[in-house]
């Protein structure tokens, strides 16, 4: 079985140890997200300082607050650490977070990324000749000198990420794999996320092209399984807050829910968006209980995703709680640990 770990609440020495514990139980990738707190691009550089053989990326970093020649300088040296391990995972972030965050117009995201992917891979080649540039979102004129020689790749990994079906057709027309929501339920990867992939492929006339589906699971772990699962759902209400991801959580039948939990988040009762989470929310979109049935419920997620990544949930716990969650994910759910061992 094929699975990663990505974990957001740490300091970057703390989460580069838990990535190289993961590498020594057997897990196959490691990815760090990014906030107003925290650097991907940062933490990956420990990360990859810190393991050896798995494949590590950026899940996301926001392309959106980047130029391009920085990403694409970034991703290759993150490249030149790891010895030719990375995978560049790019993200826009939601229109409030491009317009507010970052300062960017936040019209037409998909378009942008479509532009940017093979943008980022024109520059990656940068020793075969000119780069020049000119389009809707992106100005890029540059010259390699004698001294400009290739990478460790000429050809760096790009998975994008995308939640409605227009930007979701980004990873088949340009991307080599899709970063999926926390969000996603098994219907919603059948019925929207799959034939937007394929939708996306045929556009682009890439027929043949492999694109991998990474789903990212929130895993609680507790003795008491009403623990874990509330943590799991204090995470799953962090995420269902803003109502860019109202039609998502529509589609798969937790439109209501939706809306308490915005109503909530308005209000800043923490505890009520928590609770307004229903027990089948937290069934088809987490993986949390006793080991055994984060174990079977990740089982499950594999016959829906190419590649399974555990996440443990920090929202509104408390620091030593977030240590001890990433600490016993990796040591309970590496990929050859056995269901109820």
């Amino acid at each position: 079985m094929s699975r990663g770990v990505t974990i957001l609440r740490g300091d970057i020495e703390t989460i580069a140890s838990a990535a190289e514990a993961a590498e020594g139980v057997g897990f196959d990738t490691v990815w760090t997200p990014e906030f107003y707190t925290r650097s991907a691009i940062v933490t990956l550089a420990q990360i990859a300082a810190r393991t050896r053989c798995c494949r590590v990326g950026t899940g996301i970093a926001y392309a959106t607050g980047r130029s391009p020649l920085v990403l694409a300088t970034e991703a290759r040296s993150l490249d030149e650490i790891s010895g030719g391990r990375v995978v560049l995972g790019l993200g826009t972030g939601t229109r409030r977070m491009m317009e507010d965050w970052h300062g960017v117009d936040p019209e037409g995201p998909a378009a942008r990324m479509e532009e940017l992917v093979p943008l980022l891979r024109r520059l990656w080649r940068l020793h075969d000749g000119p780069v020049e540039h000119d389009g809707r979102f992106y100005r890029c004129r540059i010259t390699p000198t004698a001294e400009t020689t290739p990478g460790v790749r000429d050809e760096i990994p790009v998975f994008t990420a995308g939640v409605n079906p227009r930007m979701v057709q980004v990873a088949g027309r340009v991307s080599d794999g899709l970063l999926g929501h926390p969000l996603f339920s098994r219907g919603y990867v059948d019925d929207v996320v799959r034939p937007a992939i394929e939708a996306g492929k045929h556009h682009a006339e890439r027929h043949d092209a492999s694109v991998e589906l990474v789903g990212i699971v929130i895993c609680a772990i507790a003795d008491d399984p009403e623990q874990a699962r509330r943590e799991a759902a204090a995470q799953l209400a962090f995420y269902a807050a803003p109502k860019t991801y109202g039609p998502l959580l529509e589609a798969s039948g937790f439109g209501a829910a939706g809306a308490e939990i915005r109503a909530a988040f308005a209000e800043r009762d923490f505890e009520r968006m928590t609770t307004a989470v229903p027990e089948a929310m937290i069934d088809a979109m987490a993986a949390a209980g006793t080991a055994a049935e984060v174990q079977a419920r990740l089982q499950q997620a594999a016959e829906v995703f190419d590649h399974v990544v555990v996440y443990p949930p920090s929202f509104g716990l408390p620091h030593a709680r977030c240590e001890e969650l990433a600490a016993s994910l990796v040591a309970q759910l590496a990929p050859g640990v056995t269901v109820g061992a």
